[in-house]
């Protein structure tokens, strides 16, 4: 009887032979192992296909991300645990403090406060952004109200309200920036990446930051390339239009100072400036800092551990410096030229956790001032936070991740503290975070808000 041969077994449909299948098996081992070698290869190499597919995935993870741990607000850095069950205004010395009216904004709502010494809210402005959104504003698909709220506020005498929009989990987070009248109607709204700070000339101009999502190289820093965020600077009219655009990324990357950006960690590369802070030099802060003239910028740059002077009409840093702080926030120039700043990781001593605030001189670079925790009063926070030097010397504190602000004398006694009233999560062990306060005297507002403006 015959055999059947290889050839009439394949053209009769047979089913594969088990040398058939082991040279099916690895053929296709062989190609799986090209391709994976040709993969590593392009990504080693970093040649075309690389960056498209690197890009890919990077979006593909962050998106990942936003529809899963940012999903529940309470899990985000907007809501952190309550260090203490009180809520509120506490005064512990009436007579050392300075009297005025507190603004502040909170991570649980787009929402502004005004109260007063103890802790009674005096009148409060909220604007949600889904309210303000439209198809135009640089944000596509803006995340829910929960996840937005005011990064920070300024009051006008007449009780009009300018302030930041900002998101958690979501890249850019910066939303927009809105005007508001006394009972939070919609005086104008400017809706680019607004984030983090702005502040207002005499005149009216108002300098705020913004950043943009680039895919442009920056040329001689290739570690910086793209998906990349750039940070500007824009100058609005008082009544919202765009006057002028910076690229604050490009100005220091050929600055003198340009060597910084070689400092930037790898985990930061795609946000390599983070600035976080802007600082309008008036007439009197110019006399007395000898790095600045009138009219020029004060920049943090978080990334950088740097602070930087910028001249926007010559569009150049005109001077810039590295200190001993970590993650810093809020600089601020005094009266006598000192530099008044946050630190939000500068602190190394424990239990009294990492933070400090710290006033020094910019000309020796010594440190003339600080306040810091100690093992009953933790002062931490990773992120944001701000401070103000008020009239009579006291320092107005913002800790944003233990939701407080607190007033401390230059002997660092703390004689005014609120913690914020608002809980959250299953158990209401949740503290919302405080972004941003200020002091005003009671003399700022004309006696029309005071009177009627109220909630």
């Amino acid at each position: 009887m015959r055999r059947e041969t290889h050839d009439e077994h394949a053209q009769a449909g047979g089913c594969p032979t088990w040398w058939e299948r082991l040279l099916q098996t690895g053929f296709r081992i062989s190609v799986a192992i090209a391709i994976f070698m040709a993969g590593a290869f392009v990504a080693i190499a970093d040649i075309f296909p690389s960056p498209i597919l690197a890009s890919a995935y990077r979006g593909g993870m962050a998106l990942y991300d936003q529809w899963t741990s940012y999903d529940d607000v309470y899990a985000t850095d907007l809501w952190h645990p309550a260090r203490t069950d009180e809520t509120g205004a506490s005064v512990r010395d009436a007579k050392r403090m300075q009297q005025g009216l507190t603004l502040y904004t909170s991570g649980h709502e787009a929402a502004a406060f005004l109260i007063d010494a103890n802790g009674k809210v005096l009148h409060q402005w909220k604007r949600p952004f889904s309210s303000v959104w439209t198809k135009d504003a640089a944000v596509r698909t803006p995340r829910p109200d929960t996840h937005v709220y005011f990064r920070k506020a300024r009051a006008f005498p007449n009780g009009d309200l300018l302030a930041i929009y900002e998101a958690v989990g979501d890249t850019p987070y910066g939303y927009g920036m809105v005007k508001l009248d006394r009972h939070s109607n919609v005086i104008w709204s400017y809706l680019e990446n607004t984030h983090h700070d702005f502040d207002i000339a005499p005149d009216g101009r108002i300098f705020v930051l913004t950043h943009e999502l680039t895919t442009e190289e920056l040329p001689e820093f290739a570690h910086l390339g793209p998906p990349r965020i750039d940070d500007f600077l824009v100058v609005l009219s008082p009544s919202g239009q765009e006057l002028m655009k910076i690229s604050l990324t490009e100005t220091v990357a050929r600055s003198p100072y340009a060597h910084l950006l070689h400092t930037v960690s790898w985990y930061s590369v795609r946000d390599p400036l983070h600035t976080n802070a802007v600082d309008f030099v008036g007439q009197e802060a110019a006399k007395a800092f000898p790095y600045a003239q009138a009219g020029q910028i004060l920049l943090s740059f978080r990334e950088l551990r740097a602070l930087g002077v910028l001249d926007i009409d010559e569009g150049r840093i005109v001077w810039a410096t590295q200190g001993y702080w970590i993650g810093q926030h809020d600089p601020d120039i005094l009266a006598d030229g000192n530099i008044l700043l946050f630190d939000n990781y500068g602190r190394h001593e424990q239990p009294g956790g990492r933070s400090r605030v710290i006033e020094f001189d910019a000309r020796t670079m010594e440190l003339t001032w600080q306040y810091a925790g100690d093992a009953d009063q933790p002062f931490a926070s990773a992120i944001r936070s701000s401070q103000q030097r008020l009239a009579n010397g006291n320092t107005l504190i913002t800790e944003s991740n233990g939701g407080r602000i607190l007033e401390v004398t230059r002997q660092g006694e703390t004689v005014w503290e609120f913690v914020n009233p608002e809980r959250g999560g299953a158990s209401a062990e949740k503290i919302p975070i405080v972004c941003w306060a200020e002091r005003y005297s009671q003399s700022y507002f004309v006696p029309d808000f005071l009177q009627h403006g109220r909630v």
